[in-house]
């Protein structure tokens, strides 16, 4: 008789693997099947980890270039890519054995190879079938492609072929002004590339606050960014010499043609479903190519669940990992739970950008009346200090009861002040909450309580 599982999950990425563990610390016994090499997805191999890792370290370089000498340090920077690289990959190998680590320690069990649903509770991966209670599909999702644009990884490249690049090209144009396209193209104009960013919308970082975006767009620019907003690549011609792209109004006008070395297509990700057998299996998918679940992950047929990129919602690590945490809660008899009103974003430039909760701009959309606290990072002691003052933190509260309802910040360590008030969201705290609690002096949180104090008008630093 085959060996039975409780559950076997599809897919060791940021939500899979997680998913698996937690169901092994709840007793349950788990297979898990992945057909890369290593655990840990896209985020772990050809995302979120190894981008990280070359935009700390051409932050660094850029920061020793240009930001040392007023702080009376005198050096003359120099990189060398392999190296930098390699830098990168010790970042990637490091998180994945340490999944591998934490498979063993836990008792699940892997197997290698793409898995296929051929009914329910029954998974193919490599010529033998698991037997399994409950199956979950967490294969994430895959770069989103241009029509007409051939992405060969070396001219015209995703994020995949953008971490790999042998040489920084001169000349780099960027299509897709979102996170990915922003982050990739600070790596390298810090390196020296002239980068150009082309965007369909008026606007770069869709669905973040309007006012941050603006900022944004001003700092990048200062950086050396080149935007080509409200319009559309319509054609890709690739020489010996690099690309030519064609490029007209996104409302329609007269063509233009646009050259670079490298172009990088990032204009977004769509959910990864194929050959995992859903037609068979009759698991329903969405318009978008979305797996269908209900409040509790389950698809429309029973023993079948899906977290992640792969059903509604924002395609983000953390989002996938606490949908992996509740639904093994639920498998064990538990009550899991994600709180999608407070998941947090960030995009790590320098400044970073972060944001929790709703926009001004979805606010106004639905008629809440609201209050809105700002405080600039020009007025904190810490980042004065720093010679880190770009940026603000804005804190979003509701009229009449005070609580709060968003927060935006542009400005150093974002991503990591933000948590603070991910943490009051969740608790359903308010701006008169967070303005009276003590924050170390002098800290970059400041601004984040001065920003909850001038949500009543009364900021002190102001």
């Amino acid at each position: 008789m085959a060996e039975q599982f409780d559950v076997t999950i599809i897919g060791t990425g940021p939500g899979g693997y997680v998913c698996a563990i937690r169901a092994a610390q709840l007793g349950l016994k788990v297979a898990v099947v992945e057909k890369r090499a290593a655990h840990g997805g896209t985020c772990l191999n050809v995302g979120c980890i190894p981008s990280k890792a070359l935009l700390h370290a051409t932050e660094l370089f850029a920061e020793a270039g240009h930001g040392f000498a007023k702080m009376g340090i005198t050096v003359q920077p120099s990189f060398d890519l392999a190296k930098m690289m390699a830098f990168k990959r010790e970042a990637i190998d490091g998180n994945t054995k340490g999944i591998d680590f934490l498979f063993k320690k836990n008792k699940v069990t892997v197997f290698r190879g793409e898995g296929k649903i051929t009914a329910a509770g029954k998974v193919e991966v490599a010529a033998q079938t698991i037997e399994t209670k409950n199956i979950v599909i967490a294969t994430g999702s895959d770069v989103a492609k241009l029509k007409g644009i051939d992405i060969d990884e070396t001219q015209i490249v995703s994020s995949t072929g953008a971490l790999e690049l042998e040489q920084v090209p001169q000349r780099l144009a960027v299509i897709g002004a979102g996170v990915i396209g922003l982050e990739l193209g600070s790596v390298y104009a810090r390196l020296g590339s002239r980068v150009t960013v082309i965007e369909y919308l008026d606007r770069i970082l869709p669905g973040m606050d309007g006012e941050v975006a603006k900022t944004f767009q001003r700092l990048l620019q200062k950086q050396g960014f080149a935007f080509r907003l409200s319009s559309k690549v319509t054609s890709a011609a690739k020489s010996k010499t690099g690309v030519t792209l064609g490029v007209e109004p996104a409302a329609g006008g007269a063509a233009e043609t646009l050259e670079a070395d490298v172009v990088l297509v990032a204009v977004g990700r769509i959910p990864y479903t194929d050959g995992l057998g859903l037609e068979t299996a009759g698991v329903a998918r969405d318009g978008k190519g979305r797996i269908e679940v209900d409040g509790h992950f389950a698809t429309n047929v029973k023993g079948i669940y899906a977290i992640g990129d792969v059903i509604r919602g924002p395609m983000l690590a953390h989002k996938a990992e606490d949908e992996g945490v509740a639904l093994a809660e639920l498998l064990a008899g538990q009550a899991g739970h994600v709180n999608y009103a407070v998941i947090p974003g960030v995009v790590y430039t320098s400044p970073e950008v972060a944001a929790v909760g709703q926009t001004e701009e979805e606010l106004k959309a639905a008629g809440v009346d609201y209050k809105a606290g700002k405080f600039l990072f020009l007025a904190n002691g810490r980042a004065k200090a720093n010679q880190t003052t770009d940026g603000f933190v804005k804190v979003l509260a509701d009229a009449r009861t005070d609580r709060v309802l968003g927060a935006h910040i542009i400005g150093p360590m974002a991503g990591e002040l933000i948590h603070e008030i991910a943490v009051l969201m969740e608790f359903g705290g308010s701006a008169e909450d967070l303005a009276r609690t003590c924050h170390a002096h002098p800290t970059l949180s400041e601004a984040v309580k001065e920003a909850a104090l001038a949500v009543a008008g009364r900021a002190i630093h102001a």
